[in-house]
């Protein structure tokens, strides 16, 4: 299950990798735990500058992996992994880079609103469908969502479950920059180095001055995790999710 993430150091930058390519990085509780633990351990360590969040070629992350969600949500034990990265992501004392390729929903969208650059390929496309499966948007992105994007871009994506090609994910402010895909990860480490690069305590000072109160973001994803909660145990999401799994069976 370790190698679902990868983690490795180039120089000042820590890379966090997921790589589960046969489930398109699904993401299981055991790989929610080890990325949180990654991004705690890069913020603790001094010589650790930056850090990068990449997926796989022509695929970023399809979002949790269902069936684990239903097996550890609607039978009444909630892990608390995925919220602890949420966590660790709201909480996050270095800058925080993502490179995304391909395939991209919904966690594999929120996780882009925590971070500071966001470069993205052509061929990728974002989409959050939380209320397709009886849910609601997780991660804070209720809260960053229309900070970042504005009410109707946010409501578009989060809401009516309208999908982003990268295009208009960075006219509507969600990325950073369109790059192509064999010079993803080239441009998203280099921005990631140069951000190393610079005075430390001049660089948390400015990044802390332009996120938002960590406090309050902390808040939002646990009224957003409570709702969710009690989303799993209602009629609608469980036909949602049955639906779902007679789609992918069939």
């Amino acid at each position: 299950m370790s190698d679902h993430i990868l983690v490795e150091r180039r120089g000042p930058v820590q890379i966090v990798r997921m790589n589960r390519p046969e489930k398109k990085n699904a993401i299981t509780r055991a790989m929610y735990a080890r990325m949180a633990a990654a991004l705690r351990e890069g913020d603790a360590d001094p010589a650790i500058r930056c850090q990068v969040i990449f997926g796989l070629p022509g695929v970023f992350s399809s979002g949790n992996d269902i069936a684990d969600f239903l097996a550890h949500g609607t039978g009444g034990e909630r892990g608390t992994e995925s919220v602890d990265f949420l966590m660790a992501l709201a909480r996050s004392e270095k800058p925080l880079l993502s490179g995304v390729d391909g395939i991209a929903v919904g966690i594999g969208v929120t996780i882009n609103l925590h971070c500071d650059l966001t470069f993205a390929t052509p061929r990728t496309v974002f989409r959050a469908p939380f209320l397709d499966l009886g849910l609601l948007p997780e991660a804070g992105s209720t809260l960053t969502g229309p900070r970042i994007m504005g009410h109707q871009q946010a409501f578009g994506l989060f809401v009516l479950g309208e999908g982003f090609s990268a295009e208009q994910a960075k006219a509507a402010g969600l990325i950073y920059a369109v790059v192509g895909e064999d010079e993803l990860e080239e441009k998203t480490l280099s921005a990631a180095q140069a951000l190393a690069a610079k005075p430390p305590q001049a660089l948390k000072i400015a990044r802390d001055l332009m996120r938002p109160d960590r406090e309050e973001l902390v808040k939002r994803i646990r009224i957003e995790s409570d709702h969710i909660g009690e989303r799993l145990q209602s009629a609608e999401a469980k036909a949602a999710f049955n639906a779902f799994l007679d789609r992918k069976r069939s």
